[in-house]
């Protein structure tokens, strides 16, 4: 092979490794398991022996060996600033290149017991991590580094700056890494339960935006906690799954999560749910029952939209709390109960007090730690890996084929305001994979109260042929994006002349450079 034909080779394995990594990346991915992907896809694609990655801890100031790739199973090393290469890194943010380890041993840390052999055959590469803030100060979070082969210095130069390229791609999420490192410290520090900050959500849960991420670390700081929790929020947001992720984080965990939503039954059954009954206590009450603070005994209870017991059933409710007992309706022998307390509400219980529908002694109970979910419409980061989530999850249960939404549908999606939160998104979602026949969600594919006559080329007024045009400037669009702006790419994908492309780019005054640069899709 000629030398051009390898530099050719080199950076196609670059660009696919870079795609790779790009995928492992995506803001819905969980966190430590994504930058464990990225470790993986290094070694594999560019065989590297060992991958590490040491990020700085802010409680002991020390560089600590957070993630690694390696034959080795287990490491538990720190660095400090300055001492080894490592450290030195971090120190002087410049990254080190070492050709032959075997003549350079003093700096490497010999806590990862290479072999003789591994020494004389390896060279070394590390790079710092860092990230600049608004100010323009840039700062070193911690650092990537590297076992790779003996070659050539213009080869290991070559690696050093595809890493520093990786390094840089992966600093946020390094940071928020941190983050949750000197959270877990803070939570041990104050006697929590270890581990809880890294016990993933539900399944289900999205947090992608910075206000998201706020609400998904509230959970996990109370989580570990008995303190009662009141979650705050319009409908739809997803209150519960977020009680379900404070429960997930709790020493109950293994013990039941109860639910009741207290609107969806009427006034005079609430208490009997709750509480349970005797035999005999009123008409239809044919036999015992148990109530739900008993069912979730040791537990947790979940009470949705608590502004909507009666005052007598927030009575019995504050007793629960106050006392740890109960007594069933028709009963008046105590039981006692062990329960944790989640409640939600999208109504503003304040107004509530100043009108006496809600006891402020009940208030003052509940609202120990309070959580905000913010509406959908404030949190727009979430539409599209909600959608995408939803889209999966429905393909799979109506058999469908559907991989993907177009750029057009997207586009409309974090346009519009949606009134009913993640409910309606999920809503939308299950309504546009039963309709579509297609591998693409498009727009008229979409409820019409996210249409417009203009993105769906419907209006009456239009003619055959403006209808068409409409139509066929979503495909360009869409292609366009999947291709990231590349014509040549675009018209392969459409199965058309490059010369066509490029007419319709004029005629529809697309700007090409809009859509360069993105993650290609498959």
């Amino acid at each position: 092979m000629t030398i051009k034909g390898l530099s050719e080779s080199v950076d196609n394995i670059y660009l696919s490794t870079l795609s790779e990594i790009l995928e492992s990346i995506a803001p819905h991915h969980d966190l430590e398991p994504s930058l464990n992907a990225i470790l993986e896809v290094l070694s594999k694609d560019l065989h590297f022996p060992r991958v590490f990655l040491a990020i700085m801890d802010p409680e002991s100031e020390r560089l600590k060996l957070s993630i690694t790739h390696s034959p080795a199973k287990d490491y538990s090393v720190t660095y400090q600033p300055g001492k080894g290469v490592i450290g030195r890194v971090y120190e002087s943010g410049k990254s080190v290149v070492i050709p032959r380890m075997a003549d350079d041993t003093e700096l490497i840390n010999k806590a990862f017991s290479r072999s003789e052999e591994e020494l004389r055959t390896s060279s070394y590469i590390c790079v710092p991590i860092t990230n600049t803030d608004s100010s323009g100060n840039r700062e070193v979070l911690g650092t990537l580094s590297v076992d790779a082969p003996v070659m050539p210095m213009d080869n290991l130069l070559e690696h050093k700056q595809f890493l520093e390229v990786v390094a840089s791609l992966i600093s946020n999420q390094v940071s928020r890494l941190q983050e949750e490192m000197s959270m877990q410290a803070q939570l041990l520090s104050q006697g929590m339960m270890p581990g809880t900050m890294d016990m993933p959500p539900p399944s289900d849960f999205v947090a992608t935006s910075k206000s998201m991420r706020q609400v998904l670390r509230q959970a996990r700081q109370v989580g570990p906690s008995r303190a009662t929790a009141l979650l705050r929020g319009e409908s739809g947001t997803g209150k519960e799954l977020l009680a379900e992720a404070i429960h997930g984080c709790s020493p109950r965990r293994e013990k039941p999560l109860v639910k009741l939503n207290c609107a969806a039954l009427p006034a005079e059954l609430v208490e009997s749910e709750l509480f349970g009954h005797q035999k005999g206590a009123f008409t239809g009450a044919y036999q015992n029952k148990r109530g739900l603070f008993e069912v979730a005994n040791n537990g947790t209870l979940f009470l949705d939209e608590i502004g909507e017991l009666s005052l007598d059933a927030q009575a019995k409710v504050l007793r629960a709390i106050q006392e740890k007992e109960i007594q069933r309706v028709g009963s008046e022998q105590p039981i006692a109960v062990d329960v944790r307390l989640i409640c939600a509400t999208h109504q503003p219980l304040e107004t509530l007090l100043r009108e006496g529908k809600f006891r402020e002694d009940l208030f003052y109970r509940i609202n120990v730690f309070p959580i905000f979910i913010p509406p959908l419409r404030e949190r727009r980061e979430d539409i599209l890996p909600l959608a995408e989530q939803f889209l999966e999850v429905f393909a799979k249960e109506y058999d469908k084929e559907i991989k993907r939404i177009s750029s057009p549908a997207i586009d409309l999606f974090t346009q519009y305001h949606w009134p009913g939160n993640v409910r309606e998104l999920k809503n939308c979602i299950e309504r546009a994979v039963l309709i579509c026949e297609e591998e693409v969600i498009r727009t008229y594919h979409l409820p019409p109260t996210l249409q417009t006559a203009e993105s769906t080329a419907t209006d009456t007024s239009l003619s055959f042929g403006e209808a068409v045009a409409k139509f066929e400037q979503e495909l360009l669009v869409d292609s366009l994006k999947k291709a990231r702006g590349n014509m040549l790419q675009a018209a392969r994908d459409l199965r058309v002349s490059y010369r066509i492309v490029n007419y319709k780019v004029k005629k529809y005054n697309i700007d090409v450079k809009k859509y360069a640069g993105g993650k290609k899709k498959k």
